[in-house]
């Protein structure tokens, strides 16, 4: 069983802002490999005891080549991600190698793609919380470029406004094939593994 959970925040208020790109890359995911419609899950894993929080996530899942699928996108706030990707570890007894977590990058060009293990968040406040909450960092994690190409980091005054911001017209239009690129990656990690996707994706 593998978990993909991509990163975001919930509410029409921050549809198609940077921090969200972790959510649409698992949404085409899901539509390119025919996937059931996300639904709403609050389920008490066992072991919580009566005061235990809810899942709190849009899910759906499916078996590819005999081996299922749970897609992911917690509704907390992200920098809140990880009490339901600690839910869902414990609820499906998934082991870390078994997570892989979806998210924006503000540290690499728009459309660049990392895809890590066993590193630490770089100032990514959702993967913080993920890593508080697991105790560990060795998870998998595709990493998506969010940076303009032609603006330096240091010119991006305030991050936590910037990544909230939605992309401009012109970077949308290159959206397509940055997210077409991520779920092929995925896909590709899927059947062939961390090492051989990393020396493919990873020099792209």
């Amino acid at each position: 069983m593998i978990l993909i959970i991509g990163l975001g925040n919930p509410g029409l208020k921050f549809k198609n802002t940077r921090h969200n790109l972790g959510f649409r890359i698992v949404e085409e995911f899901a539509k390119k490999n025919n996937f059931p419609d996300f639904k709403f899950s609050r389920l008490r894993p066992p072991g919580f005891g009566g005061q235990a929080k809810k899942i709190n996530s849009l899910i759906s899942e499916t078996n590819i080549d005999n081996q299922k699928i749970i897609l992911a996108k917690p509704q907390t706030f992200m920098n809140e991600s990880g009490q339901a990707v600690k839910l869902f570890t414990r609820t499906y007894k998934l082991e870390a190698n078994n997570l892989i977590i979806v998210h924006d990058d503000i540290d690499l060009d728009l459309g660049k793609i990392k895809i890590v293990k066993n590193r630490g968040p770089a100032g990514h406040k959702g993967v913080q919380s993920i890593i508080n909450a697991l105790g560990t960092k060795d998870f998998i994690r595709v990493r998506i470029g969010i940076k303009p190409i032609n603006n330096k980091q240091k010119t991006i005054n305030k991050i936590e406004n910037f990544v909230l911001k939605k992309f401009n017209k012109e970077e949308e239009k290159n959206l397509k094939g940055i997210i077409e690129k991520a779920v092929t990656a995925i896909e590709f990690f899927l059947k062939n593994g961390l090492e051989k996707t990393q020396s493919i994706y990873n020099m792209i």
